[in-house]
């Protein structure tokens, strides 16, 4: 049973004002599937803004893991207000491949930082 981890958060200090960071990796690929951590953006600007920072986060570490958005099979997207779902969704709209969308949830709940907007987290095949 092979596991690849691909970056942690271990020895971050602070991160966006959060002195005190759980240890995660911010993937790991096993049997061919790679699961994303969530991902946020700094807590500036608006949620357009964050989500294209997320998603462009997310590309980056599924070229780490071998593949890309194309083989997305899940994502879990967490707004600080469903009032910014149709802005949000605009972004995801642009950035998704219309070829091979994955299934997708959409919830609003508190986030983990005052001004974090969105959070997504994805499962892709490699």
């Amino acid at each position: 049973m092979i596991i690849q981890r691909i970056g942690s958060t271990e020895g971050l200090k602070d991160v966006f004002g959060v002195k005190v960071v759980p240890v995660i990796s911010l993937a790991v690929v096993h049997n061919g599937i790679v699961s994303t951590c969530g991902v946020t953006a700094e807590p500036t600007g608006d949620v357009k803004v964050q989500t294209k920072k997320v998603l462009a986060s997310i590309d980056g570490l599924l070229e780490k893991a071998g593949t890309d958005k194309s083989k997305l099979l899940t994502a879990h997207v967490w707004l600080a207000d469903m009032q910014d779902f149709e802005e949000h969704n605009s972004v995801w709209n642009e950035w998704v491949d219309r070829q091979n969308p994955p299934v997708r949830a959409c919830v609003q709940t508190p986030l983990w930082r005052p001004n974090i907007l969105v959070e997504i987290m994805v499962t892709a095949a490699q």
